[in-house]
């Protein structure tokens, strides 16, 4: 007899603050007060104790993520 693949089961929500989506495997019980690490960590910099480099690179993301959605809207106008 074959054995059966135990199916994971997996739930969508979205970050109430930015809009992000991710998927957990788990069922939440409040998706309603659901955020995202990152922001969870602009509600709170004082508990901000992630190393420097990490920071760097979401500042680095940030500002570039910026950059490119204001180049697009030149271009879209």
């Amino acid at each position: 007899m074959a054995k059966r693949r135990k199916e994971k089961r997996t739930y969508k929500y979205e970050c109430t603050l930015t809009g992000e989506s991710y998927t957990l495997t788990e069922k939440a019980n409040n998706p309603d007060e659901l955020v995202s690490v990152e922001a969870w960590y602009e509600m709170h910099p004082e508990k901000d104790d992630r190393p420097e480099d990490i920071k760097r690179k979401v500042a680095f993301k940030k500002t570039h993520d910026a950059q490119l959605a204001e180049a697009i809207e030149e271009n879209l106008e």
